[in-house]
């Protein structure tokens, strides 16, 4: 099979879908790997390395389309890639199309065979989706402790305080990976953590993982009315595979926050968890809403590729190498984990969760 890399081009995307190491496991395999030019460089990655990996560079983006039968991507098409999309080919990459009617129109009428990393399930878990969960939780507390400054914005307070100051709050939505990884990061900084979710099971296991240093809480409205009102940091972290993220946090709610406090949705790629989010980009990561602050950047860990690229591809790897080796068809019947990824076919809508979002018949 002809798999194609090409670079990625949304706004500050720096990962790429594989590494030399993964590109040396399909051509030893005898797969053609075709990798567009520089496709790698904002993960620190060569053209030298890929072609010594066996890969081929191809100078034009639209070589890598026309040409390849299984198409390597990090986040969804956009605009200027959805021609480039033919019948026939399989696009393996994050799809988050309950969140895009755009993108899954375009899908749909290209024909291609759509399979979306996040969708991937197994044993409950989403193994494609966590490597990323973990690199945007822990990076959520990292650009919100940078927004909470007075300079960019934020209320000027240090979420680890100070002897004899009060350390900052932080409201974490979500007790899935997103949420423990962002936990973590917040409680290392000393900060005043609390973990909201509607799983009892699981707040038991959060309040165990941090030996009862992080507060859990039974989710509802009430309750995330009354943490978010006194909350510095808030991170919108709840998650329902494949479909859109529940709003959880009305404008009512954000105009009763403290000036300056700060709002990360990391669940942006799935439509977002705050009522007034919308997409933002690395360039320009916030806005406000009443006196508050919202960061809600589509592809968080693009700006952390050294670590996102390697994360990502070791987990995606050899999925990507059973559609190659098998064919799409043959993968996803061998592979029930993999078979839960496929989103479009044949101009159809397929996976249950983006069917009910843009109210399609699967």
């Amino acid at each position: 099979m002809i798999v194609g890399i090409p670079k990625e081009i949304k706004n500050n995307e720096f990962r790429v879908a594989a590494t030399p190491s993964g590109v040396y496991k399909f051509t030893q395999a005898g797969h053609v790997v075709i990798c567009e030019t520089g496709a790698g460089l904002g993960s620190g990655i060569l053209d030298s390395e890929y072609i010594s990996a066996g890969a081929k560079i191809l100078d034009k983006v639209d070589e890598v389309w026309e040409t390849a039968d299984l198409i390597l991507k990090v986040k969804e098409p956009i605009a200027i890639e959805y021609p480039k999309m033919r019948k026939g080919q399989i696009l393996f990459t994050y799809l988050h199309l309950a969140a895009s009617k755009e993108c899954t129109e375009a899908i749909i009428k290209s024909g291609v065979t759509a399979i979306a990393y996040e969708t991937v399930e197994l044993n409950g878990g989403l193994p494609l989706l966590a490597p990323m969960s973990e690199v945007a939780g822990r990076m959520s507390i990292q650009v919100g402790a940078t927004t909470l400054q007075k300079s960019a914005g934020g209320s000027g307070v240090l979420l680890g305080g100070v002897p004899g100051v009060r350390p900052g709050k932080v409201v974490i939505l979500g007790g899935g990976v997103v949420g423990i990884s962002a936990a973590t990061i917040a409680l290392g900084m000393r900060a005043d953590v609390t973990i909201l979710d509607l799983n009892l099971n699981r707040l038991k296991e959060i309040d165990q993982i941090f030996s009862g240093h992080v507060k859990t809480l039974a989710s509802s409205e009430y309750e995330i009315q009354k943490q978010v009102s006194t909350a510095d940091l808030v991170i919108g972290a709840a998650l329902v595979h494949g479909a859109k993220a529940p709003r959880l946090v009305t404008n009512q709610m954000v105009a009763d926050m403290k000036p300056g406090s700060v709002l990360v949705d990391v669940a942006i790629d799935q439509g977002g968890c705050f009522e007034d989010s919308h997409v933002t980009t690395h360039s320009e990561p916030t806005y406000n809403v009443h006196q508050s602050v919202f960061y809600c950047v589509g592809n968080m860990p693009g700006a952390v590729p050294e670590t996102a690229t390697f994360a990502l591809s070791n987990a995606t790897i050899p999925y990507a190498f059973a559609l190659a080796e098998l064919g799409w068809e043959k993968a996803l019947a061998s592979d029930s984990a993999l078979a839960k990824g496929l989103n479009v076919h044949n101009g159809a809508v397929v996976y249950e969760a983006v069917a009910a979002a843009h109210k399609q018949s699967k």
